[in-house]
């Protein structure tokens, strides 16, 4: 008897990695996105770096003619950069990858297989420190019986928890329908550096969007105090805080929706107040920063209670080597979401 061999997979994903200053990591980035059997397309934006990030990617060509790379040679930011690699795919499925970020083997195999009744498919994200990149497999068990993401939940899960691990849902890396995105005219908004997932899938959500989360199958992130999305610039958060009240300005939202981003403004304008308090105190010294926090009093208990953490953080002695080397879960099992029907 012939033995029925299993179909090979369709490969209909295209893998956009938007990169600034990336040398040291783009390749592993590369290299595991083209050994996804899934991947039609590796379209790499360089986005007008000042390292090898370029030559480092062209070099990570596997010579299948799945990898594009475009240069830029003025800095656009991750949005403007992804947009443009969005403009030159050609997959029906889309997905983001960072360029110091990783796929394990299988990743995409795993997450495809659950039910195809999503716009926008995530796995859970296992978050690693350099050295621990190597135990993260050990974390994959995806995809399991997918939730579903409502705008409500995703946008209360953006509202990070002082002195907790972040874990903001905007982290998430999900495969996303290409039609949906062209029919709903969605793509990330070139007004923010900071915060551009959150702001697509905010609005894929209120166009009625069906979001899935899975549990891990193999998108590995890597934790770095440096990267972008640790980093609040003054002028960021001004731009999250307005892409919050045109979300707010909009009819048609429930409750829910509508009590999440309430307190996701909230959150972020302590942020900024605090921002604003910090670049006073640098320009102006501290009685100047001393007058800003007065003028914002629904400020002060954030703005003190952090300033105040960072200062134990230094007297405090950093955990021991084996605690910090494990990898940990964005959401781990604990975060319950709706079923996908």
């Amino acid at each position: 008897m012939r033995r029925l061999q299993a179909p090979s997979p369709v490969p209909e994903v295209c893998v956009i990695i938007a990169a600034r200053d990336a040398a040291d990591t783009i390749a592993t980035a590369i290299a595991s996105a083209l050994r996804q059997p899934e991947v039609a397309e590796v379209i790499v934006v360089d986005d007008a770096s000042a390292d090898r990030t370029g030559a480092a990617a062209a070099a990570a060509d596997d010579g299948s003619g799945r990898l594009k790379l475009i240069r830029l040679s003025v800095n656009v930011g991750p949005a403007a950069a992804r947009n443009r690699a969005i403009a030159a795919a050609t997959a029906p499925l889309l997905c983001i990858l960072d360029a110091d970020d990783h796929f394990i083997d299988g990743r995409l195999g795993r997450l495809l297989s659950a039910p195809r009744t999503w716009d926008l498919i995530a796995d859970d994200i296992i978050m690693v420190r350099g050295r621990e990149a190597g135990s993260a497999a050990g974390l994959v068990t995806g995809p399991g019986r997918p939730q579903r993401l409502t705008l409500a939940t995703f946008v209360a899960g953006n509202i990070p928890r002082p002195g907790a691990y972040r874990r903001e849902l905007g982290f998430l890396k999900p495969v996303m329908r290409r039609g949906f995105l062209e029919r709903q005219g969605l793509r990330y908004d070139v007004r923010l550096r900071l915060g551009e997932d959150y702001a697509l899938y905010v609005e894929a959500l209120a166009a009625g969007a069906v979001f899935a989360v899975t549990a891990p199958c193999g998108y590995v992130a890597v934790e770095r105090a440096n990267s972008l999305s640790a980093q609040h610039r003054t002028d960021d958060l001004a731009a999250i805080l307005a892409f919050d009240d045109a979300m707010l300005a909009r009819p048609g939202l429930t409750p829910d929706a509508r009590a999440a981003l309430r307190a996701h403004r909230t959150a972020t304008a302590k942020r900024w107040q605090h921002r604003r308090v910090l670049d006073r105190r640098r320009a102006q010294g501290y009685a100047a920063a001393v007058r800003e926090l007065l003028g914002t009093p629904m400020a002060w208990r954030h703005i003190l209670s952090v300033t105040l953490a960072a200062k134990l953080a230094r007297l405090v002695p950093t955990a021991a080597p084996d605690r910090e080397i494990r990898p940990r879960l964005l959401l781990g099992p604990e975060r319950r979401l709706e079923p996908v029907r």
